[in-house]
C-alpha cells in the first residue's frame, strides 16, 4: 500500500502545487516512485509546475469509466520515478463531485501501486476537498508567513480535524443521541471540543476510543514564501498552538524561502529545482523531502490509505 500525503491548507496562492511538484521530484529522485495527482478540482494546474502539456487522459478518462483502472491514467513524466495523473480535463462541474464518484476515487488512490502518493488539493474547506486531505492519517498543511495565510490554515485545520470526528462517531457505533448531533449542517457552530464534551456526557465509555482514533493524526506544516523579515521562530510557534489545542500530533518541517525566479520557472516549463538547484528554496525543500522521508521510514507516521 502506498504511503498517501495530501498536501493543503485552506487559503489559495500559498504555494501547494509548487511544493506538490518539487516535493515529489525530490522523493522520486530517492529512488522512490512517486505518483502526483491534481486534486484541485475545477482548478488544475500542477502541470504547470511540471512542466507539462495537459494530456486527454486523466480523471476524466477514470471518472467516466473510459479507464478501468486509475493506475493506466498515470502518465510518466520526464523525471525519473515521477509520475503525474491530471484532472485539467475533466468537466467543468468536477468541483461538485458525487458522492459515489468521490468514494471510487479514494478507494481507487488507496490502491494505486507507488511508493508515494501526493494529492495537490484545493483551496477551501468544502467536504470533498476534507475528505481528500482525510484519505491518510498523515498531511502536509501549506501556508505562508501572512496573517491571512496563517488564519486559512487554522480554519482548515478546525474543520478538517472535525470532520474526522464525524467520521468516526458516524461509522463506529456511538449513541444516537451523539450521532444525531454530529449529522450535516447541524449546529454548524459545533467545535471538535464541543463534541467530545458531549461524549463525555452522553457517551463515556467511548471517550477513550474517540481520543486514540484522533490521535492518530499527523500533520506537518511547512511555511512558503519565507521572508527576511518574517520571524523565524513562527513554525515552531503554529506547531506548539496546535499541539495544545488538539489532540493530534503536529510538526514543523521547515521554511521554504521566497524566491523570485519561480515564476519564470514556470513560464519556461521546467521544474523549480531542476532549473535553479542552487537557489536557496531548492536547499530548503531538499531538506524538507529528507526530513519527510526520514519520518516516514522510520515508523513515526504511518499512513492509514
Amino acid at each position: 500500500m502506498p504511503e498517501i500525503l495530501p498536501i493543503g491548507g485552506g487559503k489559495g496562492g500559498v504555494g501547494k502545487s509548487f511544493i506538490s511538484a518539487n516535493l515529489g521530484a525530490l522523493i522520486a529522485k530517492r529512488g522512490k516512485r512517486v505518483v502526483l495527482v491534481d486534486l484541485d478540482l475545477g482548478a488544475s494546474n500542477l502541470h504547470s509546475f511540471l512542466g507539462l502539456t495537459p494530456h486527454r487522459d486523466g480523471l476524466n478518462s477514470f471518472l467516466s469509466k473510459k479507464s478501468s483502472s486509475l493506475e493506466n491514467v498515470a502518465l510518466p513524466t520526464d523525471h525519473a520515478n515521477l509520475y503525474f495523473i491530471s484532472s485539467v480535463n475533466c468537466s467543468i462541474e468536477i468541483a461538485n463531485l458525487y458522492h459515489a464518484q468521490k468514494l471510487k476515487l479514494l478507494t481507487a488512490i488507496a490502491r494505486l501501486p507507488f511508493d508515494y502518493v501526493l494529492l495537490d488539493l484545493g483551496a477551501g474547506t468544502n467536504f470533498n476537498t476534507l475528505d481528500f486531505f482525510l484519505t491518510s492519517n498523515q498531511g502536509i498543511i501549506v501556508c505562508t508567513p501572512d496573517p491571512t495565510s496563517i488564519e486559512n490554515a487554522f480554519r482548515f485545520i478546525k474543520a478538517a480535524y472535525l470532520r474526522s470526528i464525524k467520521h468516526v462517531i458516524k461509522s463506529n457505533g456511538f449513541c444516537e443521541t451523539i450521532k444525531n448531533a454530529v449529522r450535516e449542517n447541524e449546529k454548524p457552530s459545533m467545535t471538535a471540543s464541543d463534541i467530545i464534551d458531549m461524549v463525555i456526557r452522553h457517551d463515556p465509555a467511548k471517550e477513550d476510543f474517540l481520543r486514540e482514533r484522533i490521535s492518530q493524526l499527523k500533520f506537518d506544516f511547512i511555511l512558503n514564501q519565507f521572508r527576511k523579515n518574517s520571524d523565524p521562530a513562527l513554525g515552531e510557534k503554529l506547531k506548539m498552538v496546535c499541539n495544545r489545542h488538539f489532540y493530534s500530533c503536529f510538526e514543523f518541517l521547515g521554511n521554504v524561502r521566497f524566491e523570485e525566479r519561480v515564476p519564470s520557472a514556470i513560464v519556461s516549463k521546467k521544474l523549480f529545482i531542476r532549473e535553479h538547484p542552487d537557489a536557496a528554496a531548492a536547499a530548503d525543500l531538499y531538506r524538507i523531502s529528507e526530513l519527510l522521508l526520514q519520518k516516514l521510514s522510520s515508523g513515526t507516521k504511518k499512513g492509514q490509505p
